[in-house]
């Protein structure tokens, strides 16, 4: 407790404020999207994100897109970590050759109906990655894609608006 106390004498206050204007249209954007998610699955929309060799870049910003700031379970959007309870799967980075397979067993797992959804230019067509000798390309063509969350990488606000419009579609 005493070393807690120190770091926060040491450092001070570390958060940022975050600009009214951010802060509306997130709330906006998510209000509009927890309610098409309830109209179109009755609960949450559960999505399985794989990995597939990315630089990670896109982690990070659906990492972020959890934060308190955005908060993507407040707006209807859980992360599972089984495919077998998964709705969608959430693709990042290009298709290395070592996960290949894995990505086709997750994507197998799923139970119908179920669709793939891309995040950053790597996982649509393999990005600066797509010509290397380790990398299988994109992953469409290798799967049946359905929605591309444009970006290197998708900011998160990118990633939410781009879902919200996916569903109104």
């Amino acid at each position: 407790m005493i070393d807690i106390l120190k770091n926060r004498i040491l450092k001070g206050i570390v958060t940022r404020q975050i600009e009214p204007e951010l802060a509306q249209e997130i709330e906006a954007v998510g209000a509009e999207l927890r309610s098409l998610i309830q109209q179109r699955f009755g609960r949450s929309l559960h999505l399985r994100e794989v990995d597939t060799g990315s630089c990670a870049a896109c982690e990070s910003e659906i990492i972020a897109a959890n934060n308190p700031i955005y908060d993507l379970q407040r707006f209807g959007i859980n992360f599972t970590a089984s495919p077998r309870h998964a709705d969608a799967l959430l693709v990042t980075g290009p298709v290395s050759k070592n996960m290949l397979a894995a990505l086709k067993k997750t994507y197998a797992a799923m139970p119908e109906p179920k669709f793939v959804v891309t995040c950053g230019d790597c996982a649509l067509d393999g990005g600066s990655f797509k010509d290397s000798y380790y990398v299988e390309g994109g992953v469409k063509k290798i799967l049946p894609v359905v929605l591309h969350i444009p970006g290197c990488p998708p900011s998160p606000l990118v990633i939410i608006k781009t879902l919200l419009a996916f569903l109104v579609a």
